[in-house]
């Protein structure tokens, strides 16, 4: 198996006046779903974009490294999925005409196109709406599509930006069900999210507030760490939510 890694060092991002990011580190390994966690205006986006190559640091680098060796983002970025946090799908395209489509984008041969569809699908509980239009479908619906296609294409490393917001409790639940059978396929996952409950669901976690890192590490870990009880406690004990 490939071992990916990714790593985030010193990194820091300003807009005029605004600290988005204030020098920043942290690293994700391969076959583990990390979380950044934290409010709006934590940076995630941000630090997400500039991970992705689409914006340029004012200092620090991300670094992507595959079985030990340094490789480019270049090298790196056909085997990335990311889901933007705004809508990424085709209101009028059904269920099964995204799949058919990202298979002809992603160049996915019909047997193993056909293998895939068939295995993601039921994953994802999207059976019995292969015929609906994206924009007919739930909130968490929509999700799920839009992970599954991210899927086919079968990456070592997948960035969601807040995956679950706006997402019912019993699809939140499916769409980590999804997400942890990507880990088991060996896929590094980043999440971002600002939802603390998630914290625990994940391998790793990131808190994050106005650009900088409050803490980081297993989940477990951090709460004996800080002797707290859940991570709103953790995040309001490492200086979040302060005015």
């Amino acid at each position: 198996m490939t071992n990916i890694n990714i790593h985030v060092d010193g990194v820091s991002k300003r807009f005029k006046d605004v600290v988005a990011l204030d020098d920043v580190s942290m690293r994700f390994d391969t076959g583990n779903l990390y979380g950044i966690i934290g409010p709006a205006g934590a940076g995630k986006t941000t630090l997400f974009r500039i991970m992705l190559d689409l914006m340029r640091a004012n200092s620090g680098v991300v670094l992507y490294r595959e079985n030990g060796r340094g490789v480019s983002f270049q090298n790196m970025a056909e085997h990335i999925a990311y889901m933007p946090q705004s809508q990424s799908l085709y209101a009028d395209l059904s269920v099964a005409e995204h799949l058919d489509f990202f298979r002809k984008l992603y160049g996915i041969d019909d047997a193993d196109f056909e293998q895939k569809k068939k295995e993601l699908v039921h994953l994802a509980r999207l059976d019995k709406f292969m015929d609906r239009p994206a924009g007919q479908l739930s909130g968490g619906m929509y999700k799920k599509l839009g992970l599954i296609c991210a899927l086919l294409r079968s990456p070592q490393i997948m960035l969601l930006d807040e995956p679950t917001n706006g997402v019912d409790p019993i699809s939140r639940r499916e769409f980590w069900d999804l997400l942890h059978d990507a880990v088991a396929r060996g896929i590094l996952v980043v999440m971002s999210t600002a939802y603390m409950d998630e914290a625990e669901r994940c391998g790793g976690v990131v808190l994050m507030e106005r650009g900088r890192v409050l803490a980081a590490g297993e989940p477990d870990v951090l709460l004996r760490k800080y002797n707290s009880r859940n991570f709103d406690e953790l995040f309001i004990q490492r200086g979040g939510f302060a005015q």
